[in-house]
Formats: structure tokens, sequence, C-alpha cells
């Protein structure tokens, strides 16, 4: 099973912003010596409790750091930017690290409704033209323009020699069959979707129109994962987050990640008997050898071609644990 990582950047409490990606930063870098096969860095703005608003800021410090793991956002939130810029900053990233970068393509707003007007005006009619900023960002990527068009004549500078790969990622239909379409790469959010995922992902794979740069489809589930030792362990891990959750709902959250001490007051045993029976249904939460077997189960439901780990814990060592626990699983 090839594993990667997804980073949310999460800011503890008792932490700073700083901190935090410097937390991320040490994460791609063990996770590089580990042997994930990608590392992935999502965007948020002005969202209470993560710290990453510019992924490709984050990823040139941390291409700067590693040499092979594979680097790229998930995701790039297009209806904000205009495709040329999304194109030259990352033919810019695939020029510093040659074969390594990754383009995720997403459509969320990332943040708020105040911090969204902030970023684009006119968000909604933005992601209503999602289709055509897609294909002229690939168009961008590939200098793929008709002779007579527009763009023909300019490049998204500089041009690497090996472009980066472009991924949709979503959790619907949608973004599925605009995956199929133009014949990219697919990333599923399992841990954030209420949809019947294996029903989408399998439409992607059956609609899949081969590209110029992608022959067959290719998919990655994302799932949010905490690993520890025992079973035990990891569900007290897992309390802050629940509580995080919580308090965000509450317009609470930025107080960051709450601590394993906070949650377990804040809870009632049988509260906590309950909200980690409700987690179990998008989570995966144990051992290792229950977390990789449920992992593979994930894996053969979706079929999918790589599972994608997304871990968040109060403090940043027993998320590395974790990641360092399934490494190790796997390699049994």
């Amino acid at each position: 099973m090839k594993l990667s990582i997804l980073d949310q950047s999460p800011i503890s409490f008792g932490k700073n912003a700083r901190e935090a990606l410097q937390a991320s930063m040490e994460l791609a870098k063990t996770g590089e010596q580990l042997g994930y096969s990608r590392y992935w860095i999502a965007e948020h703005h002005d969202f209470s409790g993560l710290s990453c608003s510019a992924p490709e800021v984050m990823l040139g410090y941390i291409g700067a750091h590693t040499e092979k793991i594979r680097l790229g956002a998930g995701a790039v939130l297009l209806p904000h930017y205009k495709p040329y810029r999304v194109a030259e900053t990352y033919n810019m990233l695939a020029t510093l690290f040659p074969d390594r970068i990754d383009l995720g393509i997403g459509r969320a707003p990332g943040g708020s409704a105040e911090a969204t007007m902030a970023l684009s005006e006119n968000f909604l009619e933005n992601v209503r033209q999602m289709p055509k900023s897609v294909k002229q960002l690939l168009q961008f990527l590939h200098h793929d323009f008709p002779p007579d068009g527009l763009f023909s004549k300019i490049q998204a500078s500089p041009v690497p020699e090996i472009a980066p790969v472009p991924w949709i990622l979503g959790t619907s239909q949608k973004s599925a069959d605009l995956a199929a379409e133009y014949g990219t790469a697919y990333a599923f959010g399992h841990f954030m979707s209420d949809k019947p995922g294996p029903e989408i992902v399998a439409s992607y794979k059956k609609q899949f129109n081969h590209s110029k740069t992608q022959e067959m489809p290719e998919t990655i589930i994302a799932v949010s994962v905490i690993c520890a030792e025992t079973t035990e362990k990891a569900e007290q891990f897992a309390l802050p987050m629940i509580l995080w959750k919580k308090q965000s709902a509450e317009g609470k959250g930025d107080r960051g990640i709450p601590s394993i001490e906070e949650a377990q007051n804040h809870f009632s045993k049988d509260e906590q008997t309950q909200l980690l029976h409700e987690a179990k249904r998008k989570m995966v939460i144990g051992s290792p050898s229950e977390v990789i077997e449920e992992l593979n189960k994930l894996q053969k439901i979706y079929e999918a071609d790589e599972m994608m780990i997304v871990t968040i814990t109060h403090r940043y060592e027993d998320r590395t644990r974790s990641y360092e626990l399934l490494a190790n699983e796997i390699r049994k």
C-alpha cells in the first residue's frame, strides 16, 4: 500500500503559527525518511487553528529541506485565483524541485464568507466557471492553447523540464466528473465527505478520458487517522481533535487544538465513548495493526492506488509518531 501525508498544519493550544509551520516542515522531512510517497499541505484562510494560507510558500521552504518526496498543494483553491498565476507559481516550484511537484486543484472557499470576499469578490461566479478555469490552467501548464488563442503567445514562466502533475481534489460527484473530463488524477476526501465515496471514485474511473499527461485514471483516498501503540492511547489522542471540531463549530476554535487533559475534563466518560464511536465512522483510530487493517479495507472498497493520511493531535510529537508507527507496520 502506498501511503502519503496530507498536512493541515494545525496550531496546538500553547503554540503559535510559526511553531505549527515549523512542525509541518519537520513532518515532511520525517515522512521522506519513513518512505511516504508524497506530502501535500492544505490551504485555509483565517481558519481557526490552521496556519497555512499559502501552500506555495511552504512548499518552497519544505522543498529546500527535503530531497525526493513529492510535494504538493492539497489544494490550491482555484476560484480565488487566475489560472495563469497558479501555473507560474507551480512551474516555478517544478523548476526548483524537478519531478517532485503536484498541483492539487480544489473549489472550496477555505474560510469564512468574509475571508472569501477579501480574496475574490465574485467567488460563486468563479466556482461556476471552474471547468473553464481548470481547462485554462492545464493549457498554461502544458502550453497547449490553439494557435489563434488569446494566450497562445505567452508561457507560464519559468517552464520546467517536467511539468507539475495536476490532481483534481474533491468530495463530490462534480469533482470526479471534472477530473474524468480533463483526464487528470483524482483525490477523494473520504475524511470530509458524507457522499457515497466508492461510487464517486468508480464513476471517475469509468468516465476517464485519457489526456496527454495521464493515460490511465489514478486515485488517492484521503483518510483521517490517529495511530498509537495501543487502541486506548489512540483514542486519548483523538479526543482533542473531537473537542476542537466542536469548539470550531461554535466559533471558539481559535485557541487551537486542546490538550488531552482539557478534552478529558470537558467530556464525561459516557460522552467520550459516544463521541469516539461516532468519530470512527469517518476516522481510523487504533493501534498500528488495527489502523493498517482498516486502511486495507478502505483501499479495497475504493480500489484506490494510494492512501493519504491526515493526522491531527495536540502534541506534534504524537502526530509524527502516528505516521512512524504506520510506516513501520506497513513494512512488516
